[in-house]
């Protein structure tokens, strides 16, 4: 890998103008400065081997690997000592990656047809990424990554290359890439590290899971980027020695609206100066806030938990004030393998949680998966609406063995503290039913094993409108039950939620909702069970409000939202709120309910 500095001048772009453009925004913040460009070297092969070097080649092949995980166990272990715990977990993943047995006997395989270890490694590598970026799904896309950074790891053993130093950062600025591979994030000075700009990669990188724990602005997704400091360095070479012009050369960043600019003008820089200055005081008031209930003027107060996908995702939901998980999505423990995770594997990464927020509790969600998110090791034909087929808890009903290793260690973590687990996909009382079952066999399972188990609470997740119309009939039998917003209002109102053309039904505002919402919590009133909301409608400041007005005490949305919607909660009176929520029920259209909350909302929550 090389560094390539493009901060030495300042070049005109696009008719001697600044140039912006608008990615994802990945990493929270506002940051200018220099850029410097970091493009991974290639690892030459050796070619085609000899039919009588195949064995020597795969004991190579199998020393680069131990070698590569050693690295990463240090990355990890480096990592964990600089208090990022969380993190650490992402390097110990890859040195798992690369004793994976998949990825070793593919390489092997192609070294037995008579490619050398290089070649051999980075195409099964590579291989396996393209199988997760095949699947369509944000997440595994963002896994190919890691993939990728292990097969190089191994490359760069077999070539000779395992103790070069990873690039470093002779100033401060701005990293620019195709991609970053996350064990070269974590290795970057971060004292120079001034944020992260990527033409590729996506939100849920691991390099922008890295950004984000290190509090490094970061972008990613920016079409046309490296096209245009391509652009900047040939000006540059046409022009000869920009910085004996006395020019300089810039990029700025806003990782929280996912803008870019090269060569600002003094303007933007002046915006982009004030933007980081705001959010810096706005953080600081978030996290001395944090402690605050989120109480009505009236007193009435709501529990505000925080959603999340990985262990990584604790801190800033506990640093922001999250009372607990209302959502904790275990997908990321099943999708980026060969074969299921293992009972042990589960237990650690929800003990992880579990210790993070106790004595708060942790809602878990069984897995959900189906048709739309394949994985090998699950019997999941190919259907013509997977959305609509055999998901998520109904996989139990034929292969209950996924979903018993996946509650064993929910009960183990539970005696590290609180733990609730629910059940997605539920329509009926037989579904909720099958939940009982399934919890009944775990703990008589853990018992014959002589395994210790705490207290979990069972609920549901209502995400299908019957399994609100029918809740009198099992709500009883049950300790809680969550408002899954996003999917009850795609199945309320037949909207799949990837059409763009559909997008005016998608108003979590619509009265058909509220009014779905209101049923379930009389329903859960009746039965005397606990209910919150977990869908997207939950973070949103004025949808909290007609949440609270509706009579929901229990709102679990992403970490960053927990700042906005706290404020909204504490400026209005319960009162006021019940008072809009009845009306808004007989609204015809979801932006007469939307107006009459936003209206309640205080200066100060712009959302």
């Amino acid at each position: 890998m090389g560094v390539h500095d493009g901060a030495a001048g300042r070049v005109a772009v696009q008719n001697g103008g600044m140039r912006s453009m608008h990615g994802v925004a990945a990493a929270p913040g506002q940051v200018r400065g220099g850029w410097a460009r970091i493009q991974r070297s290639p690892i030459l092969t050796g070619g085609r081997i000899p039919p009588d070097e195949v064995a020597a080649e795969r004991l190579r092949l199998g020393n680069a690997i131990a070698a590569a995980a050693l690295d990463l166990e240090g990355i990890a272990e480096r990592v964990a000592a600089e208090g990022h715990g969380e993190e650490a977990a992402i390097f110990a993943a890859q040195a798992a990656i690369a004793l994976d047995p998949a990825l070793v006997a593919m390489s092997e395989e192609r070294i037995g047809r008579l490619d050398d270890a290089v070649t051999a490694i980075q195409a099964a590598a590579e291989s396996f990424a393209d199988q997760l970026r095949s699947l369509g799904d944000e997440l595994l896309a963002a896994r190919a990554a890691d993939v990728t950074d292990v097969g190089h790891r191994i490359a760069r053993h077999l070539a000779g290359r395992g103790m070069e130093p990873e690039p470093g950062l002779d100033r401060p600025a701005i990293v620019v890439a195709d991609d970053l591979p996350p064990s070269v994030t974590a290795t970057l000075p971060r004292e120079r590290l001034l944020g992260i700009c990527l033409e590729g990669s996506s939100a849920t990188a691991h390099a922008a899971i890295l950004a984000r724990a290190y509090g490094i602005p970061a972008v990613v997704g920016v079409p046309g980027l490296l096209a245009a400091l391509r652009s900047v360095d040939d000006a540059r070479g046409a022009a000869g020695s920009s910085a004996a012009q006395g020019l300089v050369g810039e990029l700025a960043i806003d990782g929280d609206t996912g803008e870019v600019v090269l060569d600002p003008d003094e303007a933007t820089q002046a915006r982009f100066d004030r933007g980081a200055s705001l959010a810096r005081r706005r953080h600081e008031v978030d996290i001395r806030e944090a402690a605050l209930p989120a109480v009505t003027s009236d007193g009435v107060e709501v529990t505000l938990l925080a959603n999340i996908g990985t262990p990584d995702e604790c801190g800033p939901a506990v640093e922001l004030g999250a009372r607990g998980v209302g959502l904790f999505r275990t997908e990321f423990l099943f999708l980026e393998r060969a074969s299921p995770p293992t009972e042990a594997e589960q237990l650690a990464a929800y003990r992880r949680v579990v210790e993070a927020f106790a004595p708060h509790p942790v809602t878990i969600r069984l897995l959900d998966v189906g048709g739309d998110k394949p994985i090998p090791y699950l019997p999941i034909p190919t259907e013509a609406n997977p959305f609509l087929g055999v998901r998520a808890l109904r996989l139990a009903r034929t292969d209950p063995a996924v979903f018993i290793t996946q509650l064993r260690a929910c009960y183990r973590a539970a005696l590290a503290g609180p733990v609730k687990v629910m059940a997605p996909m539920v329509a009926d009382a037989s579904d909720a039913a099958l939940l009982l079952d399934l919890a009944a066999q775990t703990r008589r399972a853990l018992a014959e094993d002589g395994l210790g188990a705490g207290e979990v609470a069972l609920g549901v997740m209502l995400e299908i409108p019957s399994a609100i119309l029918v809740g009198d009939t099992y709500f009883g039998q049950i300790a809680f039950a969550s408002l899954g917003t996003n999917d009850l209002l795609q199945y309320a109102l037949a909207v799949d939620r990837g059409n763009a053309a559909l997008e005016r039904y998608r108003d979590t505002f619509h009265p058909a909702l509220l009014r779905l919402i209101h049923d379930a919590v009389l329903a859960s009133s009746r039965a005397g069970i606990d209910l919150s909301v977990c869908g997207e409608m939950a973070g949103d400041p004025a949808a909290a409000l007609a949440l609270a007005g509706l009579g929901v005490r229990q709102l679990s949305m992403a970490a960053s939202s927990l700042p906005l919607v706290r404020r909204a909660i504490r400026a209005v009176s319960a009162g006021d709120l019940d008072a809009a929520a009845r009306v808004a029920l007989d609204d015809s259209t979801a932006a007469d309910a939307r107006a009459r909350f936003t209206a309640l909302l205080p200066p100060a929550v712009d959302r």
